[in-house]
């Protein structure tokens, strides 16, 4: 899957003899992949990581668990991560392989909105010594964010806010991954009322910053609505109102997906004024 996944940069060599390489093709052995990967991490001396679609994590799930027991420095690389993926259908449309994967303890899990946040994300897996990380990317291309170099610096503590309002926001949207862009689009369609736009690459990192952060960047008290194109149910530690998906997806062209579902501007603006 590597032309799929977009893991095979300029200077890779794959082992395909004896010479000296970088890059061991599995082939669709998501488990025997994320094992081997495990067995590299406690060797030493190298980073592994390693990458396949969302939906196929269920198959390295064993894998992933251990690792994070183990506290290894293994990290893995998932893409096509939602409806997204399009006409391949809901066999391989990821629903509920998100939150799951934010279920497994000493996990972090990172789903970026775009280049920049992406790098962050990179930078923190490999910056981190005490676990593995996944890292979660769309088939679809996202549109840049403009930031500070203070939001940049942000991106790192899981959660940050990405676009604000003057004075205190009547509504906070959280968002995650390819669902930011519905985000700002639904705050700057909602003209009348101030609406903050919190950027989540991280939710379990989120949860380990302080409390003074974590209530400076969700106010309590505000009404917030959540927007992520997988299950509902974890979101509501946070929110009040999610814009998501608890059922299986269709076979049928990503925007038309997004739209049968509810993943519009629109539909996030109503959800917002729902809440208000």
């Amino acid at each position: 899957l590597g032309c799929s996944n977009l893991t095979e940069w300029s200077g890779y060599k794959p082992m395909i003899s004896n010479e000296d390489a970088n890059y061991l093709n599995y082939g669709v052995r998501e488990f025997g992949m994320s094992a081997i990967m495990n067995g590299m991490a406690l060797h030493g001396g190298l980073i592994p990581f390693g990458a396949t679609f969302l939906m196929f994590s269920e198959y390295a799930r064993n894998a992933l668990r251990m690792a994070a027991l183990m506290k290894i420095q293994s990290i893995f690389v998932f893409t096509h991560d939602s409806i997204g993926l399009g006409e391949d259908g809901p066999t391989h449309q990821p629903i509920e392989q998100i939150p799951t994967l934010r279920m497994i303890p000493n996990m972090a899990v990172w789903r970026p909105c775009d280049a920049v946040e992406s790098a962050v994300c990179w930078a923190q897996a490999i910056e981190r010594k005490d676990g593995p990380s996944c890292l979660i990317f769309s088939r679809q291309g996202l549109p840049h964010n403009e930031r500070t170099d203070e939001q940049i610096a942000a991106i790192s503590k899981g959660g940050y806010i990405l676009k604000d309002c003057e004075g205190s926001p009547d509504a906070i949207i959280i968002a995650t991954g390819s669902e930011v862009a519905l985000a700002t689009g639904a705050a700057d369609a909602m003209t009348g009322k101030k609406v903050r736009v919190v950027s989540m690459p991280s939710t379990n990192v989120f949860d380990a910053q302080d409390e003074a952060y974590r209530s400076s960047v969700l106010i309590k008290g505000v009404p917030t609505v959540a927007v992520e194109a997988a299950v509902t149910d974890a979101w509501y530690k946070y929110a009040d109102a999610v814009v998501g998906i608890d059922h299986f997806g269709e076979s049928a062209p990503a925007g038309e997906l997004f739209k049968e579902f509810g993943f519009t501007v629109e539909n996030v603006v109503a959800a917002v004024e729902g809440v208000l």
